[in-house]
């Protein structure tokens, strides 16, 4: 097939969610607004999650996978991923799934406009202190980043790929995303999705993560903000 569409699957230690995964995503492709496929990142799983990647790989072309030799961490996951992207386009999921694939739809709706798409979450589902602690979050980051962005932390994106391909890496890259197309002179845009319990597995992010964790990254984004290389080309001959 002729691929628009590449989204991202970060997976460390997900054994059980990962065949709703591949039944969630198969239900997509049947009404996806542009041709897709899933390209899974196993982020170094001690699990059986390698084991499921493969066979879900095997039973469908629309599925692929690279995985780490071990666990580097979310950021360098979703980049290992952007690196490996051939489509146009490419976006973002978690594979725990408390958001829906069915809803890249809406985000892909707007994309033709904007550089980055990224969902909010309504209604959230989770506890009061996760829900808490990513608001301080990201009123910090805003502070910081100006990007006037409500939910960074949310795991629904889509990002036409020549932008994405030019964003450096840094540990909590996630977290800026918006903050780093801006910087590239692109447009961004906010929608509201969807959002679910985590059904199966542990989350990967406690307190510490959701706090102090963003605040350190944006003292580092500040430092790439001054540094940060962005240039047009006129003409080449």
């Amino acid at each position: 097939m002729n691929y628009e569409f590449t989204i991202i699957v970060p997976v460390y230690n997900e054994e059980d969610n990962l065949e709703r995964v591949e039944k969630e995503f198969n239900n997509y492709f049947k009404v996806a607004s542009k041709p897709t496929k899933v390209l899974f990142v196993n982020d170094g799983s001690k699990d059986k999650s390698q084991e499921l990647i493969e066979t879900i790989c095997k039973r469908s072309e629309h599925f692929e996978y690279i995985a780490f030799v071990e666990n580097r961490g979310l950021s360098a996951a979703i980049k290992a991923g952007v690196d490996h992207v051939d489509t146009p386009l490419l976006g973002y999921i978690d594979s725990d799934l408390q958001t829906a694939p069915e809803d890249f739809n809406l985000l892909l709706a707007h994309i033709r406009e904007y550089d980055l798409v990224t969902g909010v979450r309504s209604d959230r589902k989770d506890s009061f202190v996760k829900n808490m602690s990513s608001k301080i979050a990201n009123g910090i980051r805003r502070s910081f980043t100006h990007d006037g962005m409500d939910d960074t932390g949310c795991p629904l994106k889509v990002i036409k790929t020549e932008y994405a391909k030019r964003i450096p890496m840094f540990k909590g890259l996630h977290r800026f995303l918006p903050a780093m197309i801006l910087l590239q002179e692109g447009k961004i845009i906010q929608i509201p999705v969807r959002h679910f319990p985590r059904i199966a597995g542990k989350a990967k992010f406690g307190l510490w993560n959701r706090l102090l964790g963003p605040l350190m990254d944006c003292f580092a984004y500040l430092w790439m903000k001054k540094k940060y290389i962005n240039y047009s080309i006129a003409k080449k001959g």
